[in-house]
């Protein structure tokens, strides 16, 4: 049957790994974001590799007027629409706590903004019984870490609007997939101290159409994940608020 994908945060490289997987299938591609030039070289790439469809399309977290046109472009497809959402941003923590404004963007880029668009989609997602909706949070959001606690607060608010969401959903038959990375080989990652067993955008982007298809819940990627958050989440928390993690 055929799908089509509106991908958010299309520029990024997990993104970009995810939607040349999904042209190589013949999906249909909505790739959405600020960048336009950018998109627009990665819809030419997946055009040849395969899509039956890519187009750039604008879209920006922060600004809810962008939001209608792009489900009202998916919605003039045939067939089953699914979504993959990649937005986020993440400033050091000692910029947020130097500049507490900087926390609400953070929070509209990685929670309330894409959050917003899935509610609006969700409706034309269940009048067609099908779709996948794979949300990338990530493992900051499983415990408050002084090292970034501003960027986890808002993906844990991720993590449970997509369980909620995945409930509903489930009803009409669109499956939803909470996806918790660790580190990535990204340009949010570039420079950053203390990165250990970094995975490449390719490595995710395989990790979550298996989940797709396997119609798994929850999945951490790399597996290991989530393993290593089992033990920082069973730090007492007296021990816990010493540590520098």
């Amino acid at each position: 049957m055929k799908e089509t994908w509106i991908i958010l945060g299309a520029s990024s490289s997990m993104a970009r790994a995810l939607a040349r997987a999904l042209a190589g299938r013949g999906a249909g591609l909505l790739l959405a974001g600020r960048d336009l030039e950018d998109l627009r070289r990665t819809a030419a790439d997946c055009l040849a590799r395969g899509a039956s469809l890519a187009e750039a399309i604008r879209f920006d977290a922060r600004r809810p007027e962008t939001f209608a046109p792009l489900i009202a472009r998916a919605e003039r497809e045939d067939g089953m629409i699914s979504a993959a959402v990649f937005v986020g941003s993440m400033p050091e923590q000692a910029a947020v706590d130097a500049d507490p404004p900087l926390l609400e963007g953070v929070v509209q880029d990685s929670f309330t903004g894409p959050a917003r668009l899935l509610q609006m989609l969700a409706p034309a997602m269940e009048a067609r019984g099908g779709g996948t909706i794979l949300g990338v949070g990530s493992v900051a959001g499983d415990r408050g870490r002084v090292g970034n606690y501003a960027y986890g607060a808002a993906k844990a608010g991720f993590h449970t609007y997509l369980s909620g969401l995945r409930s509903r959903l489930a009803r009409s038959g669109v499956h939803v997939v909470t996806v918790k990375p660790g580190f990535v080989d990204t340009a949010m990652t570039w420079g950053l101290e203390g990165m250990f067993l970094v995975a490449s955008p390719e490595k995710v982007a395989a990790d979550m159409l298996r989940a797709a298809e396997r119609r798994r819940n929850v999945i951490y990627t790399p597996f290991f994940w989530r393993w290593i958050m089992l033990i920082i989440r069973a730090i007492p928390e007296p021990l816990f608020k010493r540590l520098s993690i």
